[in-house]
């Protein structure tokens, strides 16, 4: 308002919403970093389109009641440990198995 100083309180307060902003968008992007990895980790080991690799996670989060991105992390860390919890690791051998495996163009014919 014009004529009227800034209160101290209110610029704190702000400052506070701005880097609850900025944590809530790092978490977002490492969140993105982490999801983007599980797809390329699905989409090679499962022979699926980097579309059906999408949707591979998002049926096992939904058949598991685990959130997104912790699927994709235990996707990670499956790769780098050979350790996987057995529910996903069933629901993502299911949701494999509706997606794919995606015919490369060139490659003869699975099965």
């Amino acid at each position: 308002m014009a004529g009227v100083p800034d209160v101290p309180g209110d610029e704190t307060d702000r400052v506070f919403r701005l880097q609850e902003e900025i944590d809530q968008l790092k978490e977002a992007v490492v969140s993105h970093a982490v999801v983007d990895q599980a797809i390329g980790m699905v989409v090679a080991l499962g022979r699926v389109t980097p579309d059906q690799g999408w949707l591979v996670l998002k049926d096992v989060s939904q058949h598991t009641n685990v959130k997104l991105r912790c699927v994709a992390e235990a996707i990670v860390l499956w790769g780098r440990s050979g350790e996987m919890p057995a529910e996903i690791r069933a629901e993502l051998d299911d949701a494999l198995d509706r997606y794919g495996p995606a015919q490369i163009p060139g490659a003869p014919p699975v099965g």
